[in-house]
């Protein structure tokens, strides 16, 4: 018998059940739809008066949150192109840690004003090509537009110059108080070598009650639980941290003890109590006054850690565990037992601190060339509203490490989006060929921050947008700082500079950068193939239990 072999049409080329969508129509402007789609759920959270989006992830977690990087996080998203704008923001969030926002919003604009000019007929190369030079004329013209920088990496003003605009446009209202809090953390723990600053070592505890006027700053590491002993206070304390519980050890194998009177059972129970006195005689011997435990304690080892005058801390998280092993330079050990002397942790001070009504656990480290660290404690009414707090911390921290990689500032409030804008319109204005349409359309693509603040603040975006036009289009540099003002004040314009709203420059580049390319990749799909899932048919479900008989 022949073999049958199929013609040469594509969808005979595979096996059966995939699926084609070719040519712009189909691929590249379905794709803009879906990113279009994703861009706009961001894009209302977008600045001081952005909207907050509540979600409900698959585990019936509640989020209430204006924070992109969260909202997208907990969306699981799965169409493909718009997946890569996600992936975008992720790397954005994990190398500086904010404007993923704008990452969103800008590839989302460039790819729907790609689409304009797809309609006019021109060829996706062709807004490829001019999308890659707008990109690296852009990215140059960035390094230009700086208006100030960070001094000094030690000083509270300078910090707060950063610190602002990031908190803002999370908590709007509390960027001044945020701020110092963030700026105090900074300072606590910030190295001789600000290069070296560490993000982790500013950590944040949230102690519901109150309101977030009572949050403070707390030099050293806060658990929030007190010590399980009587022990609440020590000082220059050596430290021996376990990952086992604190009790008597259970046999790997199961077996029976035949007892034949009292004596015999008193025996039994006390050669066990001798054992475990025995261990914490030891610790006590090799001068250990503190126990961290990431498990469990039991009652009798909480009787002899009283009695030797050990504190006893209960520390769950094992995160938090490595965490505090770097700090006092402690190993954690799984089994119980004296550790060695390059083993233990040493902290100057462990303490017990009331805040409200609960009380909290302190590890401190006084001198200046040991490994510090700082909390945040925030309070507040509801769990959302700290989550919410702690998100806009952890930008205002970020924002302090970008400073230290490149301490030049921009102007903020959507200024340097427009003076970008003016100055790809002049380089598009000279440019031949059809590679000056696309850069128009970039150009304009800028525009959508400006417009976003004006519309999440209830303003005429219209009327906003042209004043803005007119300042920049002013002889010389004399508007290149001129922003919206979310307060509607003065024209709804301000002087970004003056009114100290700025941004990194460290992290619009690679926000911009991260943008256009996104865009580029999602416009050079000419073409999606979906294969077939697989498995077989799911099976039907049955009413009763599963393994009964049909």
């Amino acid at each position: 018998m022949a073999l049958r072999v199929p013609k040469g049409t594509l969808p005979q080329l595979f096996k059966e059940g995939y699926k084609f969508q070719q040519g712009v129509e189909e691929a590249v402007l379905r794709n803009i739809e879906a990113t279009h789609e994703l861009s706009e759920v961001v894009r209302t959270s977008m600045g001081p008066n952005g909207r907050n989006k509540m979600i409900i992830n698959h585990l019936e977690k509640l989020f209430v949150t204006n924070d992109a990087a969260t909202i997208i996080r907990e969306l699981d998203v799965v169409h493909p192109a718009a997946k890569l704008l996600v992936m975008a923001s992720q790397q954005q969030e994990s190398e500086l840690g904010d404007n993923t926002n704008l990452i969103i919003v800008l590839a989302g604009e460039l790819l729907t004003k790609a689409a304009d000019l797809l309609r006019l007929g021109l060829h996706p190369s062709e807004v490829i090509q001019g999308y890659e030079l707008a990109r690296d004329r852009a990215l140059s013209i960035i390094e230009d537009l700086s208006v100030d920088k960070v001094e000094s990496l030690t000083s509270r003003d300078e910090l707060l110059k950063i610190v602002k605009a990031s908190v803002s446009s999370k908590q709007y209202g509390y960027e001044e108080f945020l701020g110092d809090l963030v700026t105090e953390a900074a300072l606590n723990i910030m190295p001789k070598n600000p290069k070296d600053f560490n993000v982790d070592n500013v950590r944040v505890v949230k102690v519901m009650g109150s309101s977030i006027h009572e949050s403070r700053v707390v030099r050293g590491m806060v658990f929030g639980r007190e010590p399980e002993g009587i022990i609440q206070n020590v000082k220059n304390a050596k430290v021996a941290v376990f990952t086992c519980p604190l009790d008597i050890s259970q046999t790997e194998t199961k077996g029976t003890v035949l007892i034949h009177n009292a004596q015999e059972m008193l025996n039994f129970s006390k050669d066990e109590e001798q054992q475990v006195e025995g261990i914490f005689k030891e610790l006590a011997e090799a001068g250990v006054k503190v126990v961290v435990t990431g498990n469990g304690i039991g009652e009798l080892a909480l009787h002899y850690l009283n009695r030797y005058n050990i504190m006893a801390v209960k520390v769950l998280s094992k995160f938090d565990l490595r965490r505090l092993c770097r700090v006092i330079g402690a190993t954690a050990l799984a089994r119980l037992g004296t550790p060695m002397a390059e083993e233990m942790g040493e902290c100057d001070i462990v303490e017990t601190v009331e805040i409200g009504s609960d009380r909290v656990t302190v590890f401190r480290q006084e001198e200046s060339d040991k490994s510090r660290t700082t909390t945040i404690v925030i309070r507040g009414a509801t769990q959302n509203h700290m989550d919410d707090i702690e998100r806009a911390i952890d930008d205002g921290v970020n924002m302090i490490k970008a400073a230290t990689k490149n301490p030049l500032l921009l102007p903020g409030a959507g200024a340097v989006e427009m003076e970008l804008n003016k100055r790809l319109q002049q380089v598009a204005a000279k440019t031949p060929g059809l590679n000056q349409h696309a850069i128009k359309k970039f150009a304009e693509s800028l525009e959508v921050i400006p417009r976003t603040l004006c519309e999440n603040a209830g303003m005429d975006a219209t009327a906003v947008l042209s004043r803005l036009y007119a300042a920049h289009y002013q002889e010389g540099d004399m508007g290149l700082s001129v922003g919206v003002d979310v307060e509607n004040e003065n024209d709804g314009t301000l002087d970004a500079s003056k009114a100290n709203i700025y941004d990194s420059l460290a992290s619009k580049h690679n926000a911009v950068k991260l943008a256009a390319d996104t865009a580029i990749t999602i416009l050079r799909v000419d073409q999606i193939i979906m294969s077939k899932p697989a498995g077989g048919p799911k099976p039907p479900k049955k009413d009763g239990h599963w393994d009964a008989d049909d």
